[in-house]
């Protein structure tokens, strides 16, 4: 065939490689291990075969073929059907109803003497070959060129479509794509191999021995990952042991699963805190954590290639400890560290189970936890240092100095407050989605615009658009301004459109003007009361008139915890919308005002919480408006027994400033201005740091 077929040719191999076995995957395909379903191999072609497609009747006249005569080049990865190539019209099509004979090619010798004729159509998506850069096709694979000379440049919404659910396998990928084979040849991974032993070893994670009788060992294998710093430098050639904990079975091989870590809300609140107490946040990490996990139950595992111990070939491992890979390793790590601290006198917040506080002579220490990261702060330098002190003699740490890069997080603390950004993951996602140069904008989201489910324009890959929303939704961490505009977007994940891709490329582009866009926490603000602002857009969504509920609360001057999403029922009222997100408030302050207790810094007063809605208000306070509130669930008047207890304040504020509204609805951009900066959101290149930075 003409070299012009490489592109099918490489794709079709990959097709079949990912349904043969690989020496990675014992007695599985990649395909099985991707979709958990064993594949089938019946409707498996001989690439470049003639094939003929199947014209129906309402498509053809009485006395015209039935069938096409194509060129096998392929499988369609949007449904079970064949792609197929038309030499003469040079168009590429997609079709179920197809015959291949498998001892016939096509004679591209030929082709010059055919003549040229017009061709039959039958049902199928037939895809023209685009003339300029701007034209909008419905296929993955780069246009087959008159003249293959002429070069084409392609749009992003080009380059979208042409991406497969296997090409974006490696937006997923955790580690570098070598084999161990590969590996030993480079001193840096042998080094990094080397040292994961030796943890090991150290740690006495496990004992050799025979295989008893009715067990079943488990395979592992190395993974390799280069680490970066915050600059995106290589900063350390890491090889981990993981054990195939996809092999496990519920019940024989594992119990339960689950290990808590802090939430980001929590964590940003514990920077407001210090940074209004003038306390610094240091970090520390534990080297290889789910080796200190304890099991609880029998689990043996083969040896390692390249430390396989000679004369023992045939024995097994039997773990003492957790090893990673397997289910229950997080769970095991969680309880040996929880252990610890209980044990050296923290207290675990029973309303945040990664979060420990220790009191002691007036003197506090509070630590957050998230898997293997500790960030800690306090009142007392002498009992920051005790406890690092005593984390090192327990385990194997690296101690990190003042917390600075945490989760993607970058974290500059001086005197005058503490900054947190995402700039360098911001310009991660803008790079991995070719968005690294696109034109800014002054919005996430165009005021006025309204989304829907049955908007008009192609389907796209729901793939690479759920990639993007999930990228995206993690940068919220510190990017409350982009909150609604990613919710937004995320409503049409199972069958996104191109009008949902433009907005979401909107975003993309608002983000590249403003990237050093963060949260500063004031340490002159000196107010640890917590107050919130609730709002709602009533009946917002087009397709099922649901509306949106937003909230955001404060401990000082800068926010740091907030809420966009679609309520879960029908309202019939503006206030019946503003009561339900009120009280979906009131269950969030509950919360925190019984968190901030367990962190000595109780709420004496009641919490304020801001709405622009004076019926929504005397409907909490009082059960007025019987036959409009009558048939409201009762879940939601949980808000007036708080009221009543006093725990919470309802206050009227008016609609300009009321600060929820950008988790609401798309905003003007000077009335998004104004509430982006009453969120405590700077710039960092405004912010004029005295010491510390």
């Amino acid at each position: 065939m003409p070299k012009e077929f490489w592109a099918e040719a490489v794709d079709c191999a990959v097709y079949l490689q990912n349904r043969c076995k690989t020496i990675s995957l014992e007695n599985m395909t990649p395909q099985e291990a991707w979709s958990d379903s064993k594949p089938t191999v019946a409707h498996l072609k001989v690439f470049g075969s003639i094939a003929y497609a199947h014209v129906p009747d309402q498509k053809r006249e009485k006395l015209e073929d039935k069938s096409s005569k194509l060129i096998f080049v392929g499988y369609d990865e949007r449904s079970k059907a064949y792609k197929l190539y038309d030499p003469l019209t040079k168009k590429m099509r997609v079709s179920r109803d197809v015959q291949v004979n498998e001892e016939s090619m096509w004679d591209w010798s030929a082709m010059q003497e055919v003549t040229h004729k017009e061709a039959n159509e039958e049902p199928v998506i037939i895809i023209p070959t685009p003339t300029n850069a701007t034209t909008t096709t419905t296929r993955r694979f780069g246009p087959l060129d008159d003249d293959p000379r002429t070069p084409k440049t392609r749009s992003m919404q080009d380059l979208y479509e042409e991406t497969s659910e296997l090409h974006l396998v490696c937006l997923l990928a955790q580690g570098e794509n070598i084999s161990f084979e590969e590996a030993i040849k480079d001193d840096k991974w042998c080094d990094a191999m080397n040292e994961e032993m030796r943890a090991i070893e150290k740690n006495d994670t496990w004992e050799l021995t025979s295989l008893p009788k009715g067990h079943k060992a488990i395979g592992v294998k190395w993974v390799y990952k280069k680490k970066m710093n915050p600059q995106g430098e290589i900063d350390k050639y890491k090889a981990r042991l993981m054990a195939k904990g996809y092999k496990q079975k519920e019940g024989i091989d594992y119990e339960e699963v689950f290990a808590p870590v802090a939430r980001m809300e929590s964590i940003r609140l514990i920077i407001s805190l210090a940074a209004q107490s003038k306390w610094h946040i240091f970090q520390m990490d534990v080297k290889s954590a789910f080796l200190n996990g304890i099991l609880e139950e029998e689990v043996y595992v083969e040896q390692p290639l390249g430390y396989v111990k000679k004369g023992n070939e045939g024995k097994v491992l039997k773990l003492k400890k957790a090893l990673y890979g397997l289910k229950q390793a997080p769970r095991a790590w969680n309880t040996r560290i929880d252990q610890y601290f209980k044990s050296h006198g923290f207290v675990q917040c029973p309303y945040e189970h990664a979060l420990y506080v220790k009191v002691k002579n007036g003197e506090m220490l509070v630590v957050a936890l998230y898997v293997d990261d500790l960030i800690f702060t306090g009142n007392s330098g002498e009992l920051i240092e005790e406890f690092k002190k005593a984390m090192m003699r327990e385990f194997e740490m690296t101690d990190l100095g003042l917390m600075s890069y945490f989760l993607g997080l970058e974290i500059k603390q001086s005197d005058d407050g503490i900054f947190i950004s995402q700039e360098a993951y911001a310009k991660e996602v803008l790079k991995r989605f070719n968005m690294a140069n696109c034109n800014p904008v002054s919005t996430p989201v165009e005021c006025g615009v309204k989304l829907s489910r049955h908007d008009k324009g192609n389907v796209i890959d729901a793939t690479l658009y759920k990639s993007l929303v999930g990228s995206l939704r993690y940068l919220t961490c510190t990017r409350p301004d982009i909150l609604y505009a990613v919710g937004l977007v995320s409503r049409f994940m199972e069958e996104p459109r191109t009008t949902h891709w433009k907005a979401i490329k909107r975003i993309l582009r608002y983000i590249q003007g403003t990237l050093s866009l963060g949260l500063f926490y004031d340490s002159s603000a000196n107010d640890f009361g917590v107050c919130g602002y609730s709002d709602s857009d009533w009946g917002g969504d087009t397709d099922d008139r649901k509306s949106t509920s937003g909230f955001v609360f404060y401990v000082g001057n800068t926010a740091f915890t907030w809420l966009s999403k679609k309520q879960p029922i029908v309202t019939l009222s503006t206030c019946e919308a503003e009561y339900v997100a009120a009280a979906t408030c009131v269950c969030h302050a509950i919360w925190l005002r019984q968190l901030l207790k367990e962190m000595n810094f109780a709420q004496e007063d009641a919490t304020q919480i801001y709405l622009d809605s004076k019926s929504a208000i005397e409907l909490a306070k009082n059960p007025v408006h019987h036959e409009r509130s009558k048939h409201i669930d009762v879940r939601y008047h949980f808000i007036r027994e708080q009221v009543k207890m006093k725990n919470i304040e309802l206050i009227h504020v008016k609609s300009e400033d009321q600060v929820a509204d950008i988790f609401t609805k798309p905003l003007p951009i000077k009335l998004f201005e104004k509430f982006k900066n009453l969120l405590g959101m700077m710039d960092v290149k405004e912010i004029k740091f005295k010491r510390g930075c």
